[in-house]
């Protein structure tokens, strides 16, 4: 028979595993008897886990949760997973990140050398691409009210403010929306909530930044369908601009001076074809015509535009406004000075 302290442990373990254990199953995975099984649940209960008892013949016992958090017990993997979690969350701008590297102290120290070590060997860096902008950090309160309303189905009613708010504090643009909250989901390293706008009757996407929640909630409210069905693809569509297909609302054609293999290190979503050793065909998309020309003109080489008309018009307007720039005039006609 185990010791009493060794015995709890494993019947605390045993009580997270499952949401119900009969009592009798719990004196059988620990070879002892019920009445041994009493006595301990007692015990974890001056120690502040809250155990349910159930009577009866098929009663058993419940861990249920508390008003504070009593020591949590976890297996190996659990540990690991939970560190490498914690890991992650220092770097996902979620506005915990501080709590986060605090908890993660935490829980190395209490875990034995095998484990220390196998945490300690994933570093994580948060990399940025050169001249990005840093993601803005989200209040993690904010976060909370806005799972809470998607939990709960309740109509949510926030101020949406400026991406540059004054210098004397935030400020609302406009009246506070209304919507029904569906789903709280994050798209490269920026979280947004997907929601019904019930004044415009639509769809709409909200960066989770920009959310100052006004309480209380709002009624509950019966969730719509999802256009499409999935999530993902949602958001995935509404970034690209698409109406549901999935495509860019402006997409072109062109023709590269340049290899397909250093085109398609620096094409996300575009499509390239060879076409020749130093040639190829691409296809790209954007939001609009001008930012899909600005965008061939990175790559730094001669192209050949196959089409659309509206790609080359596109084209014209640039090689017209980057002339202009480079011979210090504008709309063909030198710039005078104030």
């Amino acid at each position: 028979m185990q010791k009493t302290s060794a015995r709890l442990l494993s019947l605390l373990s045993l009580l997270q595993a499952r949401r119900d254990w009969p009592g009798a199953l719990l004196a059988e995975r620990l070879g002892v008897s019920p009445r041994t099984v009493r006595r301990d649940v007692d015990r974890l209960r001056e120690l502040g886990y809250p155990i349910a008892s159930a009577k009866g013949p098929d009663g058993g016992y419940r861990l249920d949760a508390g008003s504070d958090l009593p020591p949590l017990l976890f297996d190996d993997e659990q540990a690991v997973a939970l560190a490498v979690a914690l890991r992650i969350a220092t770097t996902n701008g979620a506005g915990v990140e501080d709590a986060a590297a605090r908890a993660l102290h935490t829980v190395r120290q209490v875990m034995p050398a095998r484990l220390r070590r196998r945490i300690d060997s994933l570093q994580v860096t948060a990399v940025e691409p050169p001249n990005a902008r840093p993601n803005p950090q989200v209040d993690s309160g904010v976060l909370m009210a806005l799972g809470a309303a998607v939990h709960a189905r309740e109509v949510l009613r926030f101020d949406y403010v400026p991406v540059s708010p004054p210098e004397n504090g935030r400020r609302a643009e406009g009246p506070p929306r209304r919507v029904e909250p569906h789903h709280l989901v994050t798209w490269a390293g920026r979280w947004y909530l997907v929601a019904w706008d019930l004044d415009r009757a639509d769809w709409r996407t909200f960066r989770a930044d920009r959310i100052a929640p006004r309480t209380p909630t709002g009624p509950r409210f019966t969730p719509r369908e999802l256009p499409g069905g999935d999530v993902g693809a949602f958001v995935l569509n509404r970034f690209q601009g698409a109406d549901g297909s999935g495509a860019w609302p402006c997409r072109g054609e062109v023709i590269l001076a340049l290899p397909a293999d250093d085109v398609s290190r620096y094409t996300r979503d575009g499509i390239v074809e060879e076409l020749g050793p130093d040639r190829c065909r691409l296809v790209l998309g954007s939001w609009s015509w001008p930012a899909l020309a600005a965008a061939l003109g990175r790559f730094d080489a001669d192209m050949e535009i196959v089409g659309p008309d509206r790609l080359r018009e596109a084209c014209a307007r640039l090689a017209r406004r980057y002339a202009a720039a480079a011979g210090g005039t504008t709309g063909g006609r030198p710039r005078t000075r104030a």
